[in-house]
């Protein structure tokens, strides 16, 4: 179930409406090598979840690789009153150069509210103040969020710690006989649960851009279906059955289709159905393996991968099947296309010289950049501010286990979950 909704005031302390367009601290998300910005996040005042709060914050913006967190030990002895302008002087000691200062009470009708300000140590300005409040059990959400406006206003890039993944959860003993559920956790690793209960395989799931909705693979003795999940009501539905082997589903941007992949004696091809008509058009109609479609956040074209050319290579087509061209041309096998929710770049699976990699390169095919190698990598899937990439990885011999690494590369490091995962889907930002 979704979890309640926020109430945010963006105008809690009078100076963060005066503050200039831009900060004097800002981080370059798009330099190849930075170095980290030291950042102080001691324990909100108050008891109320403070300490812990504060520990989520130090662990999102450290796990983003933009940030320095600085130790504890070394915070001036000196209480802080969020209300209060603090004395830099101890601060600068320590060697950071921002300051989060915070506050937890619990209200009398039993809401958290969490008050912080942003604070450049140097100077002494405050970059921003606000306020989100919540019923107690969701402080972790008010954490995330106090990440995102913090890393926002330090880099001037959207946020991605308010949300979750849906990936495929592996247990069990390798070969047929593994255990493969549907699962979710918020993007830190916490709050896991299971979607289904492990009596049949799912594969690529895939999360909607305007809902708390998801579509998945099934595959049963029966044979194979694709199904929507509705998150919040734990409802579930087939999109109907269809001759031979139907997968790789994907929503378009206004959640309104999903295209995906039917298999029929050897040969796939996409195909798109309309959710409120139940309508399917088939796309393509190549005697190749067309397969792994993805929107372009406009809706208006699709990237697939297909052998068509012999190899396993990308293409882009209008949304209605037209205009069908290929866009990579590199040696090996490009794979699992997804088109960032930018619009800039679209990420990929590539098999070459008996490694994998998770690459991107522009729409147009142009700029191509591996960002990782390893024995298996794949899957890559989007963090909603299309920075960041989370895909799973695989050791001879190992199981696989969910990463994630920045789109310039730099920043590769596993994600906090300790089980074996596949097939990450990464959500929109929660409402």
């Amino acid at each position: 179930m979704l979890r309640p909704l926020f109430a945010v005031l963006l105008s809690l302390f009078a100076a963060t409406a005066a503050l200039p367009a831009r900060a004097d601290i800002v981080v370059d998300v798009n330099q190849g090598a930075i170095r980290p910005l030291p950042i102080a996040v001691p324990a909100f005042t108050g008891g109320a979840r403070g300490g812990e709060i504060a520990q989520v914050i130090t662990d999102n913006l450290e796990r983003s690789g933009l940030f320095a967190p600085i130790a504890p030990g070394a915070f001036p002895p000196d209480p802080l009153d969020v209300n209060v302008q603090p004395a830099m002087d101890g601060w600068k000691a320590t060697g950071a150069q921002a300051l989060i200062n915070g506050a937890v009470t619990v209200e009398a009708d039993g809401r958290l509210r969490a008050d912080f300000r942003l604070w450049d140590v140097a100077t002494g300005e405050q970059l921003q103040g606000l306020q989100f409040s919540s019923t107690p059990e969701n402080w972790r959400r008010v954490a995330h969020k106090i990440a995102d406006a913090v890393y926002e206003r330090l880099t001037g890039e959207k946020g991605y710690f308010d949300t979750r993944v849906v990936f495929v959860a592996e247990s069990g003993p390798r070969g047929a006989n593994r255990i493969r559920r549907l699962a979710i956790m918020d993007q830190d690793g916490a709050n896991p649960s299971y979607l289904t209960d492990g009596s049949f395989l799912v594969m690529t799931p895939r999360f909607s851009t305007t809902s708390q909705e998801i579509t998945y693979m099934a595959l049963r003795p029966s044979g194979s279906s694709i199904y929507l999940f509705n998150i919040e009501t734990g409802r579930q539905e087939s999109l109907g059955k269809y001759p031979g082997m139907v997968f790789a589903p994907r929503f378009s941007p206004d959640g309104q289709r999903v295209a995906f992949s039917v298999e029929r004696a050897g040969n796939s091809d996409i195909y798109v159905m309309d959710l409120r008509s139940r309508d399917a058009v088939r796309l393509t109609a190549d005697p190749g393996i067309d397969t792994s479609p993805s929107f372009s956040p406009d809706g208006s074209q699709i990237v697939f991968n297909s052998d068509r050319g012999g190899a396993a290579q990308l293409y882009v087509m209008n949304a209605d099947g037209s205009n069908v061209r290929r866009i990579s041309y590199g040696g090996g096998r490009y794979t699992t296309p997804v088109w960032s929710p930018r619009g800039d770049y679209i990420a990929f699976t590539k098999q070459t010289g008996g490694q994998f990699h998770i690459g991107v390169m522009k729409p147009d095919g142009s700029g191509e950049r591996l960002l990782t190698t390893s024995y298996l990598d794949e899957g890559p899937t989007w963090a909603p501010n299309g920075r960041v990439l989370m895909f799973f990885r695989e050791t001879l011999g190992g199981s696989p286990k969910l990463w994630t690494v920045d789109v310039t590369g730099r920043i590769l490091r596993p994600a906090p979950y300790p089980g074996s995962g596949s097939d990450p889907a990464w959500s929109p930002l929660l409402n």
